[in-house]
């Protein structure tokens, strides 16, 4: 296919550049009706192809034109038999996948430390999680993927299962051995779903972790704009059917239903535009970004005090493989935890970074950094380290997590079942209906459906205590908490 070629953004230029008497939606009209310093910020260019799917634009929702034709290069651009655009992000693609494999009352095996769009899916769907726990990095603070054995065990566990759910690479850019995953999984007759979320140039170099597609995985949800040039929010679902698990017609309604019809022309074009990037210049691309993170990864580990990981965590399981443009940065020697360490280089360097737990930041390199980016970087962190190492006592390595709580209601049932608000500490033995995770290490500690114990109570209020940020329940201070009412029994 000719991936020099932009069907949708070509039509979009060609369309306002008939300059058209447009009587149709957004109500700005080519920018006349918006604000005047908004104008002048974003330009009339883009403006001018902030339209909606009237005809010669083709429509996101049953794509016959420039849209299918686009979604049909990104389909060979990244080896899948469909793509589907997302412009409600990965999080949309990842609830779609889900959907489109549960119905009610099924069984899906996920990993514990998942992406709250994965938990939405399954509360949408109806279906009933089994959870594996990822393997721990005790010496990071860390969470890795589920492992091969993991998988296997919660399949001979659970042979009804409907779907394996599989996060590759991590957030942090270990990956487990996905084909070796897929191919067990298949060998039972059952597909496999990737969040992909953190692996657009993965498709694209051969020095990368292994893709989705590649490992001949069902469905990945995959983030173009975190890392491949397109504009936030803006994703695609890529398609295996070769397998016979995935009906594309099922996909296609489903990602319809949980998608605008006033889908965002702006983010498609960026996609149809960084496929193109991708497809002609993704090896490069990828290049230049590896070599950047590894000569940034070697400096930063040439400061005492500091700690990047590389090849040398490879060898388990969990860590088959791992992106080396993810620069997770060790700080627990400097007496300082990650959050103060994000904190300091805001203040000091004019440094954002991607997160920040107990005892890491994570830095992500992209196709948009260059020398002078990581210089900066690598510069501040010497500074940091100079400031602190030696000067602090090093804190203690600690990561306890509580035993996966019983799953006694299906999440779905749980969160729109009966509830009553109650206090916190004395919620132990009852069914919550909401969320709460601690952060870190960033596994949900529990989730609607779960009974709780003390020992979670324990450690919730133990991390509220200390200050660390606690998300999801809706009394934002763990005061009381929503569970499922209990009926008194009758004499």
């Amino acid at each position: 296919m000719d991936h020099r070629r932009t069907p949708l953004f070509t039509a979009l230029k060609e369309h306002a550049a008939t300059n058209p008497v447009q009587f149709h939606i957004p109500g700005h009209k080519k920018g006349m009706g918006t604000d005047s310093e908004f104008r002048e910020f974003i330009g009339d260019n883009a403006l001018s192809i902030d339209l909606i799917n009237i005809a010669p634009l083709d429509d996101l929702h049953q794509p016959t034109g420039v849209i299918e034709e686009a979604q049909k290069l990104a389909a060979d651009a990244f080896g899948a038999d469909y793509t589907y655009f997302s412009v409600q992000g990965t999080s949309g693609a990842i609830m779609t996948m889900i959907m489109s494999m549960c119905s009610p009352g099924d069984k899906i095996i996920v990993p514990r430390n998942i992406h709250k769009s994965i938990m939405s899916a399954i509360i949408f769907s109806g279906a009933k999680p089994v959870f594996v726990s990822p393997a721990r990095d005790e010496n990071l603070g860390i969470d890795h993927g589920i492992t091969t054995r993991s998988v296997q065990r919660a399949l001979d566990r659970h042979p009804d299962a409907k779907a394996v759910l599989v996060i590759n690479p991590t957030y942090f850019g270990a990956c487990a051995n996905l084909k070796e995953i897929v191919d067990l999984a298949h060998s039972r007759h059952v597909p496999v779903l990737v969040d992909e979320a953190h692996g657009v140039l993965i498709h694209f170099h051969e020095d990368l972790p292994m893709s989705a597609m590649e490992a001949g995985a069902d469905m990945a949800a995959t983030s173009v704009h975190k890392l491949g040039g397109s504009m936030t929010q803006s994703s695609v679902l890529n398609l295996n059917t070769k397998n016979g698990f995935v009906n594309p017609q099922r996909v296609q309604t489903i990602i319809s239903m949980l998608t605008t019809t006033s889908t965002s022309y702006v983010l498609l074009a960026s996609l149809d535009t960084s496929r193109r990037n991708l497809a002609i210049n993704g090896h490069e691309m990828a290049q230049k970004t590896i070599d950047l993170a590894q000569k940034a990864r070697r400096s930063i580990n040439a400061i005492e005090g500091l700690y990047c990981f590389g090849e040398e965590i490879l060898g388990g399981e969990a860590t088959f493989d791992y992106d080396p443009t993810k620069l997770t940065i060790h700080v627990r020697h400097l007496g300082i935890t990650g959050y103060e360490t994000e904190n300091w280089l805001r203040e000091h360097y004019n440094i954002e970074v991607e997160l920040s737990d107990m005892y890491n930041i994570l830095c992500l390199v992209t196709p948009g950094d260059n020398e002078e980016t990581l210089s900066i970087l690598v510069e501040a962190l010497r500074d940091l380290a100079k400031t602190y190492y030696n000067v602090n006592t090093a804190n203690e390595l600690i990561v306890k997590i509580p035993e996966i709580p019983q799953l006694s209601l299906i999440p779905r049932d749980a969160f729109y079942g009966d509830t009553e608000v109650i206090p916190f500490k004395e919620s132990a033995g009852r069914i919550i209906a909401e969320f709460i995770y601690v952060y870190p290490p960033g596994i949900p500690i529990l989730l609607p459906g779960e009974v709780i114990s003390q020992d979670n109570i324990d450690y919730i209020i133990e991390h509220v205590d200390v200050g660390l940020p606690v998300k999801g329940p809706e009394d934002r201070n763990i005061q009381n908490v929503k569970v499922i009412v209990e009926t008194d029994p009758i004499f």
